[in-house]
Parts: structure tokens; C-alpha cells; sequence
């Protein structure tokens, strides 16, 4: 499994930079992931030049392949003026244009770090509609951290569980076996085949297009989320 990591930190060293550190060792711990990390700050002269010219130069073009090339993504920005930063969203902008589908399908983490907790908004208002545009299957769980939340409660919890739901949606998953129904009490079959019994009706294989489970067992295949997912991406 490849993680690509894109870090738009300004700064050295970075909060923004550390926070993608523990988010990409907390989802490494969980897979057998190979991570590579995008400092966007060194290739902001590339990305000025892409966007007049319409070229990426060479280490532009390697980050880009990279992002479109991973099995996962982690992203983080710092806030600026209560949103993502110009230049984290001039790199995504590059990459759209470059290759529409880049991350279409693709599961991603979304972190940003800011000054206060006031912020921690940007998550919701700016950063999930970037990458849903973008067609990115992003995991329930954002973090964000504020300059107070370092070394506080909370935080190295947000960051296992944003980092358990990555590796839930970029591992591959089998496809869960057939799960027979209890029968109803006083119930029998309908035209589609569905166990009826007042006014519950429970599907059976014939009512499931395309699912496991014979009339032999009444049983339904029950498909993870990350097996419809990795379909999709197939």
C-alpha cells in the first residue's frame, strides 16, 4: 500500500508538518503502507510556473504522479483568513486540471493546524467540499489542531481514530460471507421471494441481483463499504 502524505506547512520546523507526521505513523502502524511526504512549500515555484505555462516541472510532475498514484492520501494545511492555504489549494488545483480523476475514489484524511480552536471549522466548510468536488472518499474524522491542543486531551485520540478509518477504507477487505436470517414466526415467501412476515419483509436471494446466498439458505451477502470502494476504484 502506497500513503502519500501532502504537508503545506510554511514554516521550519512545522506544526503543520508534525501533524502529518503522527497521522501518517498512526496509519503506517495499522498497514504495511509505504509513505511519502510532500512538502507543497518546495515546489510553490513550480506550481506559480504550472499555473501560467500549463507544464509542471519535473519535481512538480513526480508529486503529481504520486498523488494520483496512492492507494491513500493524508492532506494538511494550515489556516489562513478561515480556510485552506493559497498555496495548498493552488497545488489540488494543478492537479485537478493535470488529471480530472486523480483522486476520484481515492480515500482521504483531512487535517489542517491553526492558531485557535475557533477555526476547527475549516474542516467542514472548506476542506471536505474541496476534495468531494474532487471526488476523494474522505473519512469521517478530520483533525484539527490548534496551538493549545499540542500536548492536551484529545488530540492523539482524534488522530487514531481519522487514522483507523484510512486504513479501514484503504486495506483491502474480503467480502463477508452469506448471513442467514432467523426465520419469522408464521411467515412464508412472495413473488420476489422476500420472507414475509406481518409487515416486515426481509430480502431474500432472488430479491438481491447479483448477491451470494442460494434458496438453500435464504442467505444475503452483506458487501463492506471498502469492498464496494475498492470495485469502484478496480
Amino acid at each position: 500500500m502506497k500513503l502519500v502524505v501532502v504537508s503545506a506547512g510554511l514554516s521550519v520546523p512545522s506544526s503543520t508538518r508534525l501533524l502529518a507526521d503522527r497521522l501518517a505513523a498512526a496509519t503506517a502502524d495499522r498497514t504495511d503502507a509505504r509513505v511519502q511526504v510532500i512538502e507543497v512549500r518546495d515546489l510553490a515555484v513550480a506550481i506559480a510556473h504550472n499555473l501560467t505555462s500549463g507544464f509542471p516541472g519535473p519535481e512538480l510532475a513526480a508529486a503529481l504522479d504520486a498523488v494520483t498514484e496512492a492507494d491513500a492520501l493524508i492532506a494538511v494545511t494550515p489556516v489562513f483568513s478561515a480556510s485552506y492555504s493559497g498555496l495548498f489549494k493552488s497545488f489540488f488545483d494543478v492537479l485537478g486540471a493535470r488529471e480530472k480523476d486523480a483522486l476520484a475514489g481515492k480515500p482521504v484524511l483531512i487535517a489542517a493546524t491553526g492558531g485557535t480552536a475557533r477555526h476547527s471549522m475549516v474542516l467542514d466548510h472548506a476542506l471536505r467540499p474541496l476534495f468531494a468536488h474532487l471526488r476523494a472518499v474522505v473519512v469521517p474524522t478530520g483533525v484539527y489542531a490548534a496551538s493549545e491542543d499540542w500536548g492536551a486531551e484529545g488530540l492523539p485520540e482524534r488522530i487514531e481514530r481519522a487514522a483507523g478509518e484510512l486504513a479501514a477504507l484503504a486495506a483491502p477487505v474480503a467480502l463477508a460471507a452469506p448471513v442467514a436470517p432467523a426465520a419469522p414466526l408464521g411467515g412464508g415467501a412472495d413473488s420476489a421471494g422476500r420472507t414475509v412476515s406481518g409487515e416486515q419483509a426481509v430480502p431474500g436471494p432472488s430479491a438481491v441481483p447479483g448477491q451470494q446466498g442460494g434458496a438453500a439458505d435464504g442467505g444475503l451477502a452483506v458487501v463492506p463499504f471498502e469492498e464496494q470502494l475498492a470495485r469502484l476504484r478496480g
